[in-house]
Order: C-alpha cells, then sequence, then structure tokens
C-alpha cells in the first residue's frame, strides 16, 4: 500500500464517484492511480470498490495464464504466472503482510511485542515457511485447474483475486478496531457499514456464481463456495488477529487477502 498525501480540512471538498476506484485501485494495486482523498470517507468508497480492485488483478492474473494455456506451455508454467500477476501488481505487499502476520502470531508475545516483530523489515522463520505453503498451495490449486482446461483457471483465478480484496472490505466492517493508531490498518479500520459489506459479500458471490455457471448449475454452486470459504477462512484469521493483536494493520489486512485468495483456490479443485 502506498504512502498517500494526508487529508485534513485543507480538502474540503465531498467525496465523488470516482474516489472509491481511485483509492480502491491507489492503495491496493501499483496500477498509476493518483489518490487525491485519504481521509475517511474516501476510505469507506474505497474499501467497498476493494473487490473491483481484486476484479482487475484478477483478470490480468487470468489472461497471463490462459494465453500461456492456450500457447501450450502446460498447466503448471501457466499457474506460476497467474500467481505471479498478482504479487508483481501488489509488489508483494500482500505477500509481505502475510509473512509478517505470520511471525507476529508465531511468536507466542504479547500484542505489543508481537506488533513490534511485524514492523521489522526482515522476515523470520514462521514468515518464511508460511510464504513457501501458501504459494505451493495456490500454484498446485491453478495447476490443477488448468488441467481441467484453460478456462477453468483463468476463471479461478479471477474469481480468487476478488474474493481476497472483498475479504478486506468485510475486515474494514465497523466493530474492528485497528491495533495501531497509525498506518492503513487505522485508516480503514470500521469505515464500511456491515449492513453494507454484508450486501457486497452477497452481491459478488452471486456475480461469481454467474460466472461459474458457464460450467453448469455445478459449477455455479462450486465457484459460489469457492467465494464463501475463502471469506471464512479470512474471518477466521480475522478474529484470531483481533484476539491477540487488539485490532488489524495493514499487514493483517495482507495476510487476510492472501488467506483468502488460497482458500478460495483449495475450495474450487475439491471436487
Amino acid at each position: 500500500m502506498r504512502n498517500l498525501p494526508p487529508v485534513g480540512p485543507g480538502y474540503p471538498s465531498p467525496v465523488n464517484e470516482l474516489a472509491g476506484p481511485r483509492f480502491a485501485l491507489g492503495t491496493l494495486t501499483v496500477f498509476p492511480v493518483r489518490v487525491t482523498r485519504w481521509d475517511r470517507e474516501a476510505a469507506r468508497a474505497g474499501m467497498l470498490w476493494a473487490p473491483g480492485a481484486g476484479l482487475a488483478v484478477g483478470l490480468l492474473a487470468a489472461a497471463a495464464g490462459g494465453l500461456l494455456s492456450l500457447l501450450g506451455s502446460g498447466p503448471l508454467l501457466a499457474a506460476v504466472a497467474t500467481v505471479a500477476v498478482p504479487a508483481v501488481l501488489t509488489r508483494g505487499l500482500h505477500l509481505d503482510g502475510l509473512a509478517d502476520t505470520a511471525d507476529g502470531l508465531g511468536s507466542g508475545k504479547p500484542a505489543d511485542d508481537a506488533l513490534r516483530i511485524m514492523k521489522q523489515s526482515d522476515i523470520g522463520p514462521f514468515g518464511v515457511i508460511t510464504l513457501l505453503f501458501v504459494l505451493l498451495a495456490q500454484v498446485a490449486a491453478v495447476s490443477a485447474l488448468y488441467g481441467e482446461g484453460w478456462a477453468y483457471g483463468a476463471l479461478g483465478a479471477a474469481v480468487s483475486a476478488v474474493t481476497a480484496r472483498l475479504a478486506l472490505t468485510l475486515a474494514a466492517r465497523t466493530g474492528i478496531p485497528a491495533a495501531r493508531p497509525e498506518g492503513l490498518g487505522a485508516a480503514v479500520a470500521g469505515v464500511v457499514p456491515v449492513r453494507g459489506a454484508l450486501a457486497l459479500a452477497a452481491a459478488v458471490t452471486a456475480v461469481c456464481a454467474a460466472a461459474g455457471a458457464v460450467f453448469g448449475a455445478t459449477g455455479s454452486l462450486h465457484h459460489a463456495l469457492g467465494v464463501l470459504a475463502g471469506l471464512a477462512g479470512a474471518e477466521l484469521l480475522l478474529r484470531h488477529c483481533v484476539r491477540r493483536f487488539g485490532g488489524v494493520t495493514g499487514d493483517v489486512f495482507g495476510g487476510l487477502a492472501e488467506t483468502a485468495a488460497t482458500v478460495s483456490l483449495v475450495v474450487l479443485v475439491l471436487g
């Protein structure tokens, strides 16, 4: 997530219809989008647009892997490209957040000490092990999907990317505190109304189910379950982090995104 200009009394203009997409793309991707607002209203709009940013990332990942698959690269190479694209388009920040969160949780230390460990620039053993298994799981799952056909792999990439960012919207709902008074976690913690987050989750799940319908009724149900399972996995991690750290941080958001994406892909492979 980028370092963005502060917004205060000198920025009195109301949030317009572009504030949400700008905030989502400017903070969750490396796309050259200029974020002009960094207040709670803009954060709320941006987190509601987070699945849209995920769709942009997912479609590019699907295009890369699908193209390689159609060119005869084989499922494994197509899967590696598919998993690499989101990492590139986020500068690896979600993966970095996952590693830092794993180090904080694995340390077994009190909240303040664990948060201090998470802020350090190096990666500890828990972070390395977590990254290794998560990336292996993602590549293995996407490879299995491409093994069924390029369309399965491409749609799986898009659905998992959207699910990952939808998990961030739900994590930014009211009632979830920030663990620190500064950083991205503090900027977006509690900005999304619970009803709005749930309504968006239902809408995104319905859209993914409709997309999965190209593979029949079973495909529709399968993709809906992939979204719901990914969100459930992220919710379990979120609740554990809130108990351990006292709230969310930017690193926790990154860990939630990678968790949701991985669980979603695994469920799409099963059955």
